[in-house]
């Protein structure tokens, strides 16, 4: 049985004038996420943990967390929320992995016991520092961020070793590693903005929401059914 089909969305982008991104609390730093969006300085953005469906249809944005990639697979599978999530994505929905958030939305991640929400044409390769005791810090510069170079903190981080030719390359190590990438409302990093002070992350990707089209049906209407 199909869904019933989304309404259709303005042929051009709507700037919003308020939006409620949310931020996936089934494990990782969710927490974090929220007080750094409450605190980036962009006017009318609310902020809420997701851990439902029906929260899942309430958001215009979706921030998936750093943690353990393969518990947040799981528990995606577990809630019922992957194909929804999905379906959203599909629907224009702005998302944005940090770490483990990141090999969530590759399109292909070496190690990965479960099936990523793959929306994003990366390829990924986990804990690409090794373990926990490598975690280190660098300054980098990011693509049309203004200021100086951020502070980015990586633990267990992954790296993104492959790109699409629709991905923009956003931030590099010095190595030449690609650590931050955008396609088009899917932006992903291999760091952890929100253990930092630095908003401008936050502030970038809470501008990505505000500056989408009108949002499509809720994923529960959206999702095709046996």
């Amino acid at each position: 049985m199909t869904s019933t089909p989304a309404p259709s969305r303005a042929p051009f982008p709507v700037k919003r004038e308020s939006a409620l991104i949310g931020v996936l609390a089934l494990q990782g730093d969710f927490a974090e996420h929220v007080a750094a969006l409450l605190d980036c300085g962009v006017e009318g953005i609310d902020a809420i943990e997701v851990r439902t469906l029906a929260e899942l249809d309430e958001i215009d944005g979706l921030i998936i967390p750093g943690g353990e990639s393969t518990t947040i697979a799981r528990l995606l599978i577990a809630f019922d929320l992957m194909e929804p999530l999905r379906a959203r994505i599909r629907g224009g929905l702005p998302v944005w992995g940090t770490c483990a958030g990141a090999i969530m939305l590759a399109n292909e991640v070496t190690n990965l016991d479960r099936p990523p929400i793959a929306a994003m044409d990366i390829t990924v390769e986990r804990n690409a520092f090794g373990r926990q005791v490598d975690s280190f810090e660098e300054d980098l510069d990011i693509a049309g961020m203004e200021g100086p170079p951020l502070r980015a903190v990586f633990i267990r981080a992954p790296v993104i070793t492959r790109t699409g030719p629709q991905v923009q390359v956003l931030g590099r190590l010095r190595d030449g590693r690609v650590v931050a990438a955008r396609e088009g409302r899917l932006l992903a990093t291999a760091f952890h903005p929100e253990l930092t002070p630095d908003r401008r992350m936050h502030a970038l990707f809470a501008h990505m929401v505000l500056d989408r089209t009108p949002a499509n049906a809720p994923a529960s209407v959206r999702v095709e059914s046996d």
